[in-house]
């Protein structure tokens, strides 16, 4: 997978203060089409709760036009390929990658193919049809919808929010909103959701330009978070190395983060070890505790957000990070995207 070269970010007197959406940033993208592809992502709420004993702020990315956080590299990948010319994509997804590209290419009058696993959410594929897409179930694992996406790869461009450069270019504007949310500095931590790891490297981008350009003293602590069920980036970083250490996975009511193989593994170890953060895991049980926490302080998180904050309270139940740090939990999808799940989950129909 290609990345960006790196660029030189941008300070707050270039922000775009007019622009609500990550439009705002656009003097810090590579390439700036003539027409946006947009729906108003980004600008997402920053929300403060105390957490066993401990201040922290939630970051709100399922207030996205199509309900995650993946809005934001959605935007900007859809509108370069807009301008590009290309009409005919396809994405492979466990849910909400797929609704956001589903979304972004009905705005763009692009015609879409999303692959999926047949055990992905019906919320979520429901998304994706209504917006006018082909969806495609997909038998087996999400390595499984991966490795057939491959194939037809070969007839579809390839719109993967996973190997696609300009994606990433979208999820950084997450740390440049943070930065300004915060009254222009960098959070202490950001606890982040991770499969393939778009919102780390995002983070890691966009945290990077701003120290290039001067405007933070140093990065946040990433700190990856991953169920114990499925759990390839942290067994790797935990090795010390760059190479992937594979793991049996099985199935986790976190699915969004069930990617056996994420093809960016080796930037991912990078930016969390750049960072000085670190990875962590949860058990099942541990992201139901969490999910229940949530929405018991009224946010309403799907089971893969619902991880960020089981990793809240074992780092500070280690002493990894303290009550006083600025400390960012992103909350990245919203219970409604799991609706039958989380009925499951919480006991009701």
């Amino acid at each position: 997978p290609l990345m960006i070269t790196d660029l030189p970010g941008i300070g707050r007197a270039q922000i775009d203060r007019g622009v609500r959406s990550l439009w705002r940033y656009e003097a810090a993208l590579p390439l700036v089409p003539s027409t946006p592809v947009t729906l108003g992502e980004g600008c997402t709420p920053l929300v403060h709760r105390n957490w066993r004993g401990a201040s922290a702020l939630f970051k709100l990315e399922w207030f996205a036009p199509t309900g995650s956080f993946k809005d934001r590299g959605a935007s900007v990948m859809v509108s370069v390929l807009q301008q590009q010319g290309i009409r005919r994509i396809l994405e492979d997804s466990s849910g909400n990658g797929g609704a956001a590209i589903a979304g972004y290419a009905a705005a763009a009058g692009i015609r879409a193919k999303i692959l999926v696993p047949a055990s992905t959410q019906p919320a979520k594929t429901i998304q994706m049809r209504a917006y006018g897409a082909e969806v495609e179930l997909v038998p087996g694992t999400r390595q499984n919808t991966a490795e057939e996406a491959a194939r037809q790869a070969k007839h579809i461009f390839y719109a993967s929010h996973n190997w696609q450069a300009f994606f990433l270019q979208g999820t950084k504007t997450l740390a440049y909103e943070l930065w300004e949310d915060l009254g222009f500095r960098a959070p202490d931590n950001v606890i982040i959701p991770t499969g393939a790891g778009s919102n780390v490297l995002g983070c890691d981008i966009g945290f990077g330009e701003l120290l290039r350009h001067r405007e933070i003293e140093r990065l946040p602590k990433i700190f990856a978070v991953q169920p114990e069920n499925c759990a390839p980036i942290h067994a790797s970083f935990a090795a010390g190395g760059d190479q992937l250490v594979p793991v049996e996975a099985v199935p986790t009511i976190a699915e969004g983060t069930s990617i056996t193989h994420p093809v960016r593994l080796k930037p991912v170890l990078e930016a969390i070890r750049r960072s000085n953060g670190a990875t962590v895991t949860v058990s099942e049980q541990e992201i139901i505790t969490a999910l229940h926490e949530l929405a018991l302080t009224g946010l309403y998180a799907e089971p893969t957000s619902a991880i960020a904050a089981a990793a809240l309270t074992k780092l500070l139940a280690a002493e990894l990070i303290t009550p006083n740090e600025t400390s960012v939990v992103v909350l990245t999808g919203s219970g409604l995207k799991a609706t039958q799940r989380m009925g499951e989950l919480v006991g009701v129909r």
